[in-house]
């Protein structure tokens, strides 16, 4: 007989297109794990200590939209206005009731001017005692999918994860794991804890960072560079509203000049998202220019087009993130985890190359190093 392990045991903040492709990530891979062939195709780590992807489960989930509260978890993942590709029919442990949450600053206004099946639609519950939720259920990791610009939401989840024992990862552009505060608080509690705004497995600001690097390893002086990105889904609506970008902004753009010597100067770079486009759904297209100077003073310029399914694109680092997050509690590690975070996360405590947080990702893994 194989080996089984002990499930970790997560919940699950904003059952959205992002927790869509990873509940049907976990799922997937349980069942596709073949020694042969493409095993682990869309993975980073096929095991991460003694941890597969299928070592994991969804024990709490918590949601605001009236589509998706009260309804078995299977359901709600594909309940309008989720948008992202379905690619496992039957999920595992889809039977679990998905809990009210409370919407604080989850909704932008200006959502109410668009169709229902694009927008959230607040249901009238009573929100769940979340503290008592995740201690009945055992909740080890809480991730944090909430949209962007909710500061509030972070604040008041972060406060119940601690009160409850749970670490968290903070999947979003409010900073949890790379503010100083949080960070003692989580220390002090004793949980390990993994942030800010998860990058994508080969998304727009991993491209950028690896290039930007490359410029300033080859030689090639970069003066200029812009990013935009364009989508259809929930994200990029919310994200019309230009007030509840500030962090996400500071996180992306920091992503790259944490790669450069020296940083650009304000004016010359520009990065973030740019305007929601209906039809694309869940699709995502960035558009990268980059303009430096090599040899000679030789002008160089660099332009890129990536397409890519925005949700599942993140799905596999947050897999890594939870199974590191599981070898951190049992070794005992509390407050941030600077390795993890900075392989995995945009805007982490301490920026690497990532290069060297491959390195000490892996080196944490093996239990080499306890950061």
């Amino acid at each position: 007989m194989g080996r089984r392990m002990k499930p970790i045991r997560i919940a699950i903040v904003g059952v959205g297109n992002c927790a869509s492709s990873l509940v049907q990530g976990l799922t997937y891979y349980r069942h596709h794990m073949e020694p042969a062939g493409e095993t682990g195709l869309g993975l980073m780590h096929l095991e991460v200590g003694p941890y597969a992807s299928g070592d994991i489960e969804v024990v709490a989930a918590f949601d605001i939209d009236r589509r998706k509260v009260g309804k078995p978890l299977g359901e709600a993942l594909f309940a309008a206005p989720n948008c992202t590709k379905r690619f496992v029919e039957r999920l595992d442990g889809g039977e679990l009731k998905v809990d009210m949450g409370d919407v604080l600053d989850g909704v932008g206004e200006h959502m109410a001017q668009y169709p229902v099946e694009q927008r959230f639609l607040p249901a009238k519950r009573r929100p769940a005692n979340v503290t008592r939720v995740l201690r009945h259920r055992g909740a080890e990791v809480l991730l944090n999918y909430l949209p962007v610009g909710s500061e509030q939401a972070t604040a008041y989840y972060a406060e119940r994860a601690l009160e409850a024992g749970t670490s968290v990862i903070n999947c979003m552009p409010v900073f949890v794991a790379s503010q100083p505060s949080w960070q003692q608080r989580f220390a002090r509690a004793g949980l390990p804890v993994v942030g800010d705004d998860v990058k994508a497995q080969m998304g727009a600001t991993i491209v950028h960072r690896v290039l930007t690097k490359l410029f300033t390893d080859r030689g090639v002086k970069l003066d200029a560079t812009y990013q935009l990105n364009v989508g259809g889904n929930t994200d990029f609506l919310n994200m019309l509203d230009r007030g509840r970008l500030r962090l996400k902004r500071i996180s992306k753009t920091e992503a790259v000049q944490s790669q450069l010597g020296v940083p650009l100067a304000a004016d010359k770079i520009h990065i973030g998202p740019s305007d929601y486009i209906v039809w694309l759904r869940d699709n995502k297209v960035c558009f990268l220019r980059m303009e430096g100077r090599g040899f000679g003073g030789i002008p160089l310029h660099l332009e890129l087009r990536l397409s890519v399914e925005d949700s599942p694109n993140s799905a596999g680092m947050v897999i890594d993130a939870i199974r590191c997050v599981k070898l951190a509690r049992e070794r005992g590690l509390r407050g941030p985890l600077y390795s993890v975070s900075a392989y995995t996360m945009k805007h982490p405590p301490r920026q690497y190359s990532d290069a060297e947080a491959k390195d000490l990702m892996e080196q944490f893994i093996r239990g080499e190093i306890a950061y």
